[in-house]
């Protein structure tokens, strides 16, 4: 069977991915498994099983000095009111882990790690088990698909997911974040509740209860997951569908209660939690991170340069694309699509919005039943499939391309990506150095000046303050920021337009050891302004010098300016030291004005 062939073709390159291209669990800090939001999901388990102190976290600067899986940040939890820690993410995720962990922590020590739940066979077990759910949602997922599409659709499907998403990083690579694991609830939520309508049988109800009580355990707004086997069977919105449902809701009222019975205690264990730590049932653990439920952030979050669903996933619009197929001839209309589009609604309302796709991915079970509709229709029809074909090879490299990038790569980065260097580096296996500064600044002149004019200079030669160092090896004077230095003064002068369309501060900068967070790399900023409106600034510029300097290097950095056509005066250059402690020194700086 194609589909089968399809599926051992995917697992094969989650292997790959997974144990010879980036071996997650071999990495240190916060590139290791257990690092990050990961770090967090697990972190009950050594606080019960290993360090017996789930509230005091007394054990928490040690691992944090040795293992950094969130730097030096406690990033885990948080001290309430009563003086207790609580966890920041619910248990879900590590009652999952549970049994992986407890393999680990029996063969640590006769393996000659320390047994204190982050050494390397704690690592490669959480590893392990999420690769082995990934590979187990696949399978199911299969068989899932089997029942409504044809084998050849499935097969196709299956390729699109496992090596067209990001269901590959995932599945494979980041694959002890919640989002595999919920993904194969999700598949056998939907596989039990397929067999629930067909037989009516307590052992499904059973499995939804649990299923949708685990799912919501491990991320509160996966409740929705309830929708599925409420609504499953529904092909339409009208009385008297709703009638109907309501009466099969009745007539079959012990195996609902049942599954709620089933859901409830498990639950439970966070509310019984919070309880135990805070004193108090409910507890909200994610600060001010919130919802904003009436302004969600559709656009940011689909189509943003920065993280877009789409555009860091693009093969996924199919979803949106078979949702018309789908609703013409697809089966369990109602709870697919309704499911889909308010679980949509809730992952685009969080504030949070630059998370990226990733918070999708637990829901493309579901939204295969869309992409498949729309791999019929395009195989169906010869002239569909001569756009869909190379569309789809062309997504699938590119998703490929990403996933490199993710790790190991250098061109793509989480935090700073932009429109023009997006489209600068897409594709691309190696970029011109200078490019990584469209990270930051939406200007880039990559040729050499022709007819430039140096119209302003700096040396720092007669210029006083504490900030300002004679330099007795030179006998000059150079700019120092540090941490009891954060900002230079503003160094203004003249411009005028005419002379030239493109502007160039160049600085000349000493580094004595390398800033490696982003947000606290030194910047170069560069405004212009016009003196007839109150000093207005008409565009701002900014790099990070860290970007491409090295720790004790000296190096002269360019920042490039596009000149509008607004009217400006003058331009206002400042360093500011972004509130790290590197200390970096300014040695000059001058302005050079060119036209293209």
């Amino acid at each position: 069977m194609l589909s089968r062939i399809a599926y051992m073709v995917s697992v094969a390159l989650m292997l790959v991915a997974s144990f010879w291209y980036y071996p997650k669990w071999k990495q240190e800090k916060t590139e290791a498994t257990l690092s990050w939001d990961v770090s967090g999901y697990y972190w009950y388990l050594p606080s019960i099983f290993i360090y017996n102190d789930l509230t005091g976290q007394s054990f928490k600067d040690s691992i944090l000095n040795r293992y950094a899986p969130t730097n030096q940040d406690f990033q885990q939890a948080m001290k309430v009111e009563n003086g207790n820690y609580v966890m920041k993410y619910s248990s879900g995720m590590a009652v999952m882990y549970l049994p992986f962990f407890a393999a680990a922590h029996i063969m640590a020590k006769p393996l000659g790690y320390p047994p204190d739940g982050f050494s390397p066979p704690y690592q490669l077990a959480i590893q392990l088990g999420g690769i082995l759910v990934s590979i187990l949602g696949l399978w199911y997922l299969r068989r899932l698909l089997l029942l409504y599409y044809d084998d050849k659709v499935v097969a196709i499907a299956l390729l699109m997911l496992a090596a067209g998403s990001n269901y590959l990083n995932y599945a494979a690579i980041d694959c002890g974040m919640s989002h595999c694991w919920l993904f194969t609830l999700y598949v056998l939520l939907l596989l039990n509740t397929h067999h629930f309508y067909r037989e009516y049988k307590a052992k499904h109800a059973i499995r939804i209860g649990l299923l949708v009580g685990l799912a919501t355990l491990t991320r509160p707004t996966d409740i929705l997951s309830c929708m599925i086997p409420l609504l499953w069977g529904m092909e339409g919105i009208s009385i008297t569908s709703i009638r109907e449902r309501m009466a099969l809701l009745v007539s079959r009222y012990r195996l609902f209660l049942l599954a709620v019975a089933c859901a409830a205690p498990v639950v439970a264990i966070q509310l019984i939690y919070w309880k135990y730590a805070s004193g108090h049932w409910m507890v909200y653990s994610y600060g001010g991170q919130e919802f904003s439920w009436k302004h969600p952030h559709i656009y940011d979050y689909t189509l943003s340069y920065r993280s877009g669903w789409l555009v860091y996933s693009p093969i996924m619009v199919f979803a949106f694309l078979g949702l018309l197929p789908f609703a013409m001839r697809g089966k369990n209309k109602v709870a697919i699509i309704a499911f889909f589009l308010l679980n949509y609604y809730v992952v685009t309302a969080w504030d949070i919005w630059w998370y990226g796709g990733r918070a999708m991915v637990q829901s493309y079970p579901v939204l295969m039943f869309p992409i498949a509709a729309a791999v019929e229709v395009a195989i169906e029809r010869r002239w569909l499939a001569v756009i869909f074909w190379p569309v789809v090879l062309l997504l699938t490299y590119y998703n490929l391309w990403l996933t490199v990038q993710y790790h190991g790569g250098k061109l793509y980065d989480s935090e700073s990506m932009t429109k023009r260097y997006f489209w600068r580096v897409v594709g691309r296996w190696s970029a011109p150095e200078g490019t990584i500064f469209l990270r930051d600044n939406a200007d880039l002149y990559e040729e050499q000046p022709m007819n430039s004019k140096v119209i302003w200079h700096a040396s720092f030669a007669q210029d006083t303050g504490s900030a300002y160092v004679a330099d007795t090896t030179t006998h000059t004077r150079y700019l120092r920021l540090d941490k009891d230095h954060q900002e230079s003064p503003v160094y203004a002068f003249a411009i005028d337009r005419s002379k030239g369309d493109r502007l160039r501060i160049e600085a000349t900068f000493r580094s004595t050891e390398k800033e490696w967070d982003t947000w606290k790399m030194t910047q170069m900023i560069a405004e212009l302004t016009d003196s007839k409106n109150k000093n207005a600034v008409v565009k701002q510029n900014l790099l990070r010098v860290y970007r491409v300097l090295n720790r004790q290097e000296t190096r002269t950095i360019a920042l490039d300016m596009d000149l509008p056509r607004k009217p400006f005066d003058s331009v206002h250059v400042r360093f500011w030291n972004a509130g790290t402690g590197v200390e970096i020194h300014v040695l000059d700086m001058q302005a050079i004005q060119f036209s293209e």
